[in-house]
């Protein structure tokens, strides 16, 4: 809740959209502040006998917008990412697919969903931006997903950490990025976030 009043004050005062992926048990809690809210994670399944599954419907009530999907630590089969790409749709959830690489992306882009976040996953929580270590990844993965798809907004992610990475990152195409450890693990939320979103708007 601190985090998100922090990520809710910096896009206010920078007019950056800042989204939020709490676990589930904190989406109710999280949606009450001024930032949208995404799972990290739903199931490709109808109302039923699930135990132990996430119902897109129960995050929506819960008051999430969207939700992650194919995360690195949440792999999907590409069937699988299919159905629920659709049932995120049918209930009216933003879809954000992690790829791990340009080929991911591209299959992915042909399910048309909203978000494509291109992650090499051997990066992740490394402080080595995607962006500056493999920029040929991020400029590729937009060439391959705009051909297939125009409508996607790409996001790129893994290391991400600093403004420059931010700025690196939109200079190759990408529209924003995810984060989770660079803001997470920093020992200032606030100037870290801010940093991050005055590179967005100064691109």
């Amino acid at each position: 809740m601190e985090l998100a009043k922090v990520a809710e004050t910096v896009a206010e005062d920078t007019g950056v959209c800042i989204g939020l992926a709490p676990q589930f048990v904190d989406i109710s809690l999280i949606s009450k502040f001024k930032v949208p809210v995404f799972s990290q994670h739903v199931d490709p399944i109808l109302p039923g006998p699930f135990t132990g599954h996430v119902l897109p419907e129960s995050v929506v009530d819960a008051g999430a917008v969207g939700t992650i999907m194919n995360h690195s630590e949440r792999r999907l089969e590409l069937s699988e990412l299919e159905t629920v790409v659709a049932r995120a749709k049918s209930v009216g959830l933003i879809s954000v697919v992690c790829a791990s690489s340009s080929k991911v992306g591209m299959a992915a882009a042909l399910l048309a969903p909203e978000i494509i976040a291109i992650e090499p996953p051997e990066l992740i929580g490394t402080g080595m931006a995607v962006s500056k270590v493999k920029p040929e990844i991020v400029s590729g993965s937009v060439e391959m997903i705009r051909k297939v798809n125009q409508n996607v907004v790409v996001l790129c992610g893994a290391g991400i950490s600093l403004g420059e990475d931010v700025s690196a990152a939109m200079k190759l195409g990408s529209r924003g990025v995810l984060v989770a450890s660079g803001i997470v693990k920093a020992p200032n939320w606030k100037k870290t976030l801010l940093e991050l979103a005055e590179a967005c708007i100064r691109i």
